[in-house]
Parts: structure tokens; C-alpha cells; sequence
């Protein structure tokens, strides 16, 4: 080979090298700076949009310490069974979620859903800390209106570890989680594995770290397909929960969004909630 060839070979490699590189730094570089659109894909509603539902329904906004406003929706029944406080996942509004929660309410238990600042017709700025805050906001609401024995929480995917938090520091009758994670940066590890997720990602959410406080009983569903959230995720946060008061059902070919179709999920459901 002569010394010609030999220095485009290593001019190309040099080149794809070079390539690699800037496409690692132009990934990681949108990983830190939209992060918050990576994990939490609000979509924003006009605040004259009017939600129609097949139930009964009051729109509340709720306004936080620091002048956020929180939107929400306050499903009621007559003769309730409970009620449910119910965490959605990361994409999507009220729009989509309140008819997805329905299923519930069509058990007979009231619900209160909210949108987390910057989806729906939610504002303020969004942090971890203001999951948190709001979060229990709409908890300390419920318990103006119902006994704390009489709530159960639920969270949906992101809104596992809200869910979880907030059973940790309260006493609702039980939590229920669906797809849940062990940590946010278990998820981004799994997403981004050839990236420093610990020190790009600013939200923590330490599913595992609440968990452990958690007194109440605790339900654990999860896809075994699951694409979003790994099933793996979801079993090591189980391992590490208080043993003698959680269940863990894993749903065959369920995946992230379609537990809802299997038989195993909806038995699990009449079981907890009757």
C-alpha cells in the first residue's frame, strides 16, 4: 500500500472520527438544554378550550405559593366509593387524560387529575421541586373533602414517582403504580446509555428513595414488553419496596400503553379498588 493511500485511509478516519465526536457532543449538548421536552412532552391547551366527559366534572385552578396555577379536573359520583388522586405520564393534557381516568370513575370512585405546569392549561415554571409542591397541593384539596383513609393514589408511568412522594408523605389508604420506575435517571440510563445521564439530567425523582417510606399498601402493575419504561426498572423498584405490604403483577405482552386491554390488569383493579 503505498504512503499515499495509506494517508487518505487515515485522513477518511480521522474525518469519521471527528463525526462521532460532534455527534456525541451535538446529542448530549440537547439532552441538557431540552431535557424537560425529552422527558415530560407537555402539549398546552387555549384557556378557553372546554373539556367535555362522560361523567360529571369540576374544572379547578389551583393557585400555588409562587403564583403558578394549576389546572385540574374533580370527577364526582354519587355515594363515592373513594376517591382517587391520579398522577399522568409525561405526554399528553387533560384532555387525554380525563377520559382515560374515566375508567375509574365508572367504578363509582370520585377523582381528582392534574396537569403539571406548562401542560394543558397549567402555568408557572416547571421543576422537580414543583412536581412535589403541587403534587401535595392537590392532596391537602382532597383532604379538605374526603378522610385521609378514603384516598387512594394513583400515578401512571412519570407519574409513578409523584404518586410514590406523595405516599411517603402522607397516610392515603393506598398507591398504585402503574409502569413504575426506580429512578428518572434509571429510564435516561436505559434511553441514553452512552451518555453521563447523571450529570446531564437535572430531574432526579428517586422512585426508590420514597418507596421506602411508603406505610400504606402498595400496588405495582407493569407490561413485561414494555418499551417506554423497562420492565427492569420497574422489578428493582419493587425489590427495594417494604415487602409485606406490596404486590407486584406483571402483565404478559403488555407493553407501556396497553395494560388496559389485558385481563390480569383489570383484575388486579377490581381487586384494589372494588
Amino acid at each position: 500500500m503505498s504512503f499515499t493511500t495509506q494517508k487518505k485511509i487515515k485522513n477518511k478516519l480521522k474525518r469519521f472520527v471527528l463525526l462521532l465526536i460532534a455527534f456525541y457532543l451535538m446529542i448530549g449538548t440537547a439532552l441538557y438544554f431540552l431535557q424537560e421536552k425529552f422527558l415530560f412532552r407537555p402539549t398546552v391547551l387555549n384557556q378557553n378550550y372546554v373539556f367535555k366527559f362522560s361523567h360529571n366534572f369540576e374544572e379547578l385552578f389551583l393557585k400555588t405559593d409562587d403564583n403558578a396555577v394549576i389546572n385540574a379536573l374533580h370527577f364526582r359520583v354519587k355515594e363515592p366509593k373513594g376517591v382517587i388522586l391520579y398522577f399522568h405520564g409525561n405526554a399528553g393534557d387533560l384532555s387525554r387524560w380525563g377520559k382515560l381516568t374515566e375508567y375509574f370513575v365508572d367504578k363509582n370512585y370520585d377523582l381528582l387529575v392534574m396537569d403539571y405546569r406548562t401542560y394543558g392549561k397549567s402555568t408557572g415554571a416547571l421543576s422537580e421541586h414543583a412536581l412535589y409542591s403541587d403534587a401535595q397541593m392537590c392532596y391537602d384539596f382532597l383532604k379538605e373533602l374526603y378522610p385521609e383513609n378514603d384516598i387512594s393514589v394513583y400515578g401512571r408511568s412519570l407519574g409513578t414517582g409523584i404518586a410514590t412522594y406523595i405516599a411517603a408523605k402522607n397516610k392515603p389508604k393506598q398507591l398504585i403504580l402503574e409502569t413504575p420506575y426506580y429512578s428518572i435517571l434509571d429510564v435516561a440510563k436505559y434511553r441514553f446509555p452512552f451518555f453521563a445521564v447523571k450529570q446531564l439530567i437535572h430531574y432526579k425523582i428517586p422512585t426508590h428513595d420514597y418507596i421506602k417510606d411508603v406505610t400504606c399498601d402498595i400496588s405495582m402493575l407493569h407490561g413485561i414488553d414494555d418499551y417506554v419504561v423497562p420492565f427492569k426498572s420497574g422489578e428493582k423498584l419493587f425489590n427495594v419496596a417494604p415487602q409485606n405490604i406490596t404486590s407486584f403483577t406483571a402483565i404478559e405482552n403488555g407493553s407501556h400503553n396497553d395494560l388496559i386491554k389485558f385481563e390480569s390488569y383489570h383484575s388486579k383493579i377490581k381487586e384494589i379498588l372494588p
